[in-house]
């Protein structure tokens, strides 16, 4: 069975070239490295693969219509001819997020390391303000760049940002040659906050994690709770459904995972079992019985590992991540 990221590689190579850098334009930065780096990757491709991944897509296309895919200066030409260039104009910035981020978007393109260099003598504030509107795991690499003093220091602006204001917008506008354009009138983008935060700190190593926490936990023990709360740990996979664990099992190392479970709590291993076939999981508990002792930092640093396999999958919509404060899926 091929992924969803394998089939948007097949789809993308089968349309040809003009078609598929037309595709492109319209993609993340984080969208066109997975699906790019799946399609350099990809071979034997069969021809009845092929002919699932078209007829899969010509039934999904047939389904959808022009609503719904309005364009940003589709909006702004509607309600601008509607309301008149004054009423629309703080409507217009509302519905579509308010203030251009093209600068920040340029940053998405880039190597961490440059980022990091390139904002690093900054103020705390601004770096926080910057990586809120970066890809969570680009974030934290970007993070992994600094000192512990402003990785510390970053991250509590992070957790208790509520809102960027305008003129906030105007100062990165400033550093980042015209990243943002501030507007007295805009209303505070909805950025920042404990959620960001959690979702960074699960992208860390888990030394720089702890360090991190228990930085916040020194200015306010409550917010450091708030945070661990949201934080998808290695325990968190009991919340995944039977059919995401088993996804999950047929991307990760045998070995990895013996070493993960080690010191894990009953519950998870009784989970883990049950999803696997009686004679994979009467192997595996020989194994674990077998294994011994392992560092604790080579048992945290396999399970970073496989947690990272769980974010994929649950970015590329093949899982579900449950999560405290977040919607339900219907």
């Amino acid at each position: 069975m091929i992924s969803g990221i394998e089939k948007c590689a097949i789809l993308l190579a089968t349309i040809g070239e003009e078609a598929a850098s037309e595709v492109f334009k319209f993609l993340s930065p984080k969208e066109v490295q997975k699906i790019g780096a799946t399609m350099a990757k990809m071979n034997n491709v069969t021809r009845e693969q092929v002919e699932e991944t078209l007829a899969e897509f010509r039934g999904q296309a047939e389904k959808k219509t022009t609503l719904g895919m309005a364009s940003s200066e589709y909006i702004r030409n509607v309600l601008t001819k509607a309301l008149g260039d004054d009423k629309a104009a703080n409507l217009i910035e509302r519905i579509l997020h308010g203030g251009d981020t093209s600068g920040i978007e340029s940053l998405k393109w880039m190597d961490s390391a440059d980022v990091a260099e390139l904002i690093k003598n900054e103020h705390p504030q601004i770096i926080a303000t910057i990586l809120v509107h970066l890809e969570r795991d680009q974030a934290s690499e970007v993070l992994i760049f600094f000192t512990e003093r402003l990785r510390n220091d970053v991250m509590l602006r992070i957790a208790t940002l509520d809102g960027i204001q305008p003129s906030a917008l105007r100062e990165l506008n400033d550093v980042l040659t015209g990243l943002l354009a501030g507007n007295t009138n805009l209303k505070k983008s909805a950025m920042g906050g404990v959620r960001p935060a959690a979702e960074i700190l699960n992208f860390m190593a888990t030394n720089q994690e702890a360090s991190v926490i228990s930085s916040v936990r020194d200015y306010d023990p409550d917010l450091a709770q708030k945070i661990q709360d949201e934080m998808f740990v290695f325990e968190n996979l009991l919340d995944l459904d039977d059919r995401g664990i088993q996804l999950l099992l047929r991307e990760i190392q045998s070995e990895s995972l013996i070493v993960a479970l080690k010191g894990t709590s009953e519950d998870l291993r009784n989970k883990i079992f049950k999803n696997m076939s009686q004679r994979a999981a009467e192997m595996l508990h020989d194994d674990l019985e077998a294994k011994g002792a392992v560092r604790l930092s080579e048992v945290e640093a396999e399970q970073k590992e496989i947690l990272k396999t769980v974010r994929r999958l649950a970015d590329e919509g093949q899982i579900v991540i449950g999560g405290k404060g977040e919607e339900s899926v219907m």
